[in-house]
C-alpha cells in the first residue's frame, strides 16, 4: 500500500493533467448536449435574442473550456519542473488575457446574430424594425466594445491608461487635421443615422450632384448607392452635408402632368371633351382623388387649344406608374376621338385676296 501510495505521489502532476483534460472533456461534452437539446426549442419561439444569444455562446464557450485546460495543464507542468516562479506571471496574464478574447468574441457575435435576426424580421415586417436603425445601433455597439477590450487590455498588461490619454490628446491636434476628411465622413455618417435622409433600399437622388440609384450599404466611411444601371457609387458621407437630395421612396403618390393641344375647329367641343376626362379620371380605380385634380384648358396656342392633365396615382411604384399613365393617355385618345375631335399638330394657314385668287387660276387654266 505504501508503495502505491508512492507512486501515486510520485506522478501526481499526471493524476492532475488527466484530470483537468477529463474534466475538460466532461464540460465540452455537457455544453454540446447542452446546445444540441436547447436550440431547437429556441428556433420556435418569436424572440430573437434568446437563439442569437445561445448560437453566440456555444463556440466561444467550447474554446474557453480548453484554453483553461491548457492553462491549468502548462502550471502542473511547471510546478514539476520546479519553474512555476518563472511562468506563474505569464500564465496568469494568458488567462486574463485569453478570457478577455473570449468574451469580446462572444459579444460580437452576439451582435452579428442579433443583427441578421432583425434584417430577417424586417423582412417579414417592413414595419415592425428599421435595417438602418439595426445597422447604426450595431455598428455603435461594436465600436464600444472594441474601445472597452483595448483599454482593458492595455491596462491588464500594465499601460497607464491615463498617460495614453495624455499623450494621445497632444498628438489627436495634428492628427486631426491630418483626418479632417475621415472625421467630416465620420460625422456624415453619423448625422444620417441621427437624421435618417434616407434608409437601405430607398431611391434616392440629387439634383446637385450626378447621385440616383437605390441605398444598399449605410457605413461610417461612405454610402453605396447602386445606380439604375447596376452599377455601384461610393459616395463618401460628408457629402451629404453639403448637397441637397431627393427622397422619391418616401413619397405618398405620382404625380401625371401633361399638356394636350386640340385643333382650333374643335373650339365648340372642348367643354365637353374636359368634362368626360375629368369623370374617367375620378372614376379611375388608381387615381387618389383625394389629391389634387385638375382637367382644364389654360392657354390659346399658335396652332392649338391647350389643356392639362394634373393628378396624382395611389402607387409609388415606378413600374406600376407608367403602365397606369399609359392607360390615362389612351382613354384621353379615346375620349377625343369619340367627341369628334383630334390632337393638333403644328400647322400654317395662308390667306388669299381675291385678285390674287384670280391670277392664280388663270396661271392654273394656261
Amino acid at each position: 500500500m505504501d508503495f502505491i501510495l508512492a507512486k501515486i505521489n510520485e506522478n501526481r502532476w499526471l493524476i492532475q493533467i488527466l484530470f483537468f483534460l477529463g474534466f475538460g472533456f466532461l464540460l465540452n461534452w455537457l455544453a454540446s448536449s447542452f446546445y444540441s437539446r436547447l436550440q431547437p426549442k429556441l428556433t420556435l419561439t418569436t424572440r430573437i435574442w434568446d437563439e442569437s444569444l445561445l448560437n453566440a455562446l456555444y463556440k466561444p464557450s467550447q474554446v474557453l473550456i480548453w484554453l483553461m485546460v491548457f492553462s491549468y495543464v502548462v502550471a502542473v507542468v511547471a510546478s514539476k519542473l520546479t519553474v512555476e516562479q518563472y511562468l506563474n506571471f505569464y500564465i496568469v496574464l494568458f488567462r486574463e488575457l485569453f478570457v478577455l478574447f473570449i468574451l469580446f468574441w462572444f459579444v460580437m457575435r452576439f451582435i452579428t446574430n442579433l443583427e441578421n435576426a432583425s434584417y430577417a424580421a424586417t423582412a417579414k415586417k417592413p414595419t415592425s424594425r428599421d435595417k438602418t436603425n439595426v445597422r447604426a445601433v450595431s455598428q455603435l455597439v461594436r465600436a464600444v466594445v472594441i474601445v472597452v477590450v483595448i483599454l482593458t487590455v492595455m491596462q491588464t498588461l500594465g499601460i497607464s491608461i491615463s498617460t495614453l490619454l495624455a499623450v494621445g490628446g497632444i498628438g489627436g491636434i495634428a492628427i486631426g487635421f491630418a483626418a479632417k476628411d475621415t472625421l467630416a465622413n465620420f460625422l456624415g455618417g453619423m448625422m444620417i443615422f441621427l437624421d435618417r435622409p434616407f434608409s437601405v433600399g430607398d431611391w434616392v437622388r440629387s439634383p446637385d450632384r450626378e447621385i440616383e440609384g437605390t441605398v444598399e450599404h449605410i457605413g461610417w466611411r461612405l454610402t453605396i448607392i447602386r445606380t439604375f444601371d447596376k452599377r455601384p457609387l461610393y459616395v463618401p458621407n460628408g457629402v451629404f452635408s453639403t448637397i441637397s437630395l431627393e427622397n422619391p421612396s418616401r413619397m405618398f403618390n405620382r404625380r401625371i402632368k401633361t399638356v394636350i393641344g386640340l385643333r382650333y375647329q374643335d373650339a365648340l367641343k372642348i367643354s365637353a371633351i374636359l368634362r368626360d376626362i375629368e369623370t374617367m379620371l375620378r372614376q379611375h380605380p388608381e387615381i387618389d382623388t383625394n389629391q389634387t385634380l385638375m382637367v382644364n384648358l389654360f392657354e390659346f396656342g399658335s396652332s392649338s387649344l391647350n389643356f392639362f392633365i394634373y393628378t396624382f396615382t395611389k402607387t409609388i411604384n415606378w413600374v406600376d406608374f407608367q403602365a397606369i399613365q399609359q392607360d390615362v393617355f389612351l382613354k384621353a385618345i379615346d375620349i377625343i376621338a369619340q367627341h369628334g375631335a383630334a390632337c393638333a399638330f403644328p400647322t400654317t394657314t395662308l390667306n388669299f385676296a381675291d385678285e390674287q385668287l384670280v391670277n392664280l387660276q388663270g396661271i392654273k387654266d394656261e
